[in-house]
């Protein structure tokens, strides 16, 4: 609890944070997260379903995939206490960005104003010919009558706007990641494993800029060794405590 106290006090007296989140934070809404016990990946191939090389090959496996499963889990998900708390974080004055590994827009739904999204969105479907947009409510309604889904304008086939196996990062988006990390005076790390790079580097790059570096997740991360607090609890308990 003083360890909670501390950080508590760190991040009132902070000007610029930067929260940093995985897939822990969505797992407490209910998202399943991808490596640990229970994950996707013990029950869906990963090779196949997050693979784009896969999905050019036989889009169908994703969208089914997508229909059975990930829609009707972003469908009934809201944000928990931890997206809240960093909008009330937000709300003091001090939190000026959110960067996520996470696709399921559920910062955007807490309150956040400024998410930057690292691996893109499920929200958003695109056309791979034409690049029109759809929401996730418009693609299943496509895919209830199509299997995979086209675009209206084109007869494109859709994909969801993130980033499969096999793809870069938007360099854009990386670089302003890296810029927020390297200009912020705290880091907050919530929900991730930190071993996925290259967006595991941004809280090292912000340690190594000068910033402190607090981690929240519930097992140990390769960065903890070098972090000022490190609180191996859920963040649904503990970001309300630092509000």
């Amino acid at each position: 609890m003083d360890n909670i106290k501390a950080l508590a006090t760190d991040i009132q007296n902070a000007q610029s944070i930067v929260a940093f989140t995985g897939a822990g934070i969505s797992a407490e809404s209910g998202i399943p997260t991808y490596r640990g016990e229970g994950g996707l990946w013990t029950k869906y191939d990963p090779s196949k379903y997050a693979s784009i090389s896969y999905f050019l090959q036989n889009p169908s496996y994703y969208w089914n995939f997508f229909k059975d499963v990930r829609y009707p889990i972003l469908k009934k998900v809201k944000p928990n206490k931890a997206h809240l708390a960093l909008f009330e974080i937000e709300n003091a004055g001090n939190l000026k960005t959110v960067i996520t590994q996470n696709i399921d827009g559920l910062h955007q739904e807490a309150g956040s104003s400024s998410v930057i999204e690292l691996h893109g969105t499920t929200r958003t479907i695109i056309c791979m010919d034409c690049s029109r947009k759809y929401t996730i409510g418009e693609a299943f309604t496509k895919l209830e009558r199509q299997i995979p889904p086209l675009c209206t304008k084109c007869s494109g086939i859709l994909r969801p706007d993130v980033v499969f196996f096999g793809e870069m990062l938007d360099p854009e988006i990386l670089r302003d990641a890296y810029a927020a990390a390297a200009s912020c005076d705290f880091l907050l790390a919530v929900g991730s494993s930190l071993v996925v790079y290259p967006a595991a580097d941004i809280p090292l790059r912000a340690k190594q800029a000068g910033a402190k570096l607090a981690i929240i997740n519930i097992d140990s991360t390769p960065l903890d060794s070098v972090a000022d607090y490190v609180i191996n609890d859920a963040a649904g308990k503990v970001l309300p405590l630092i509000t």
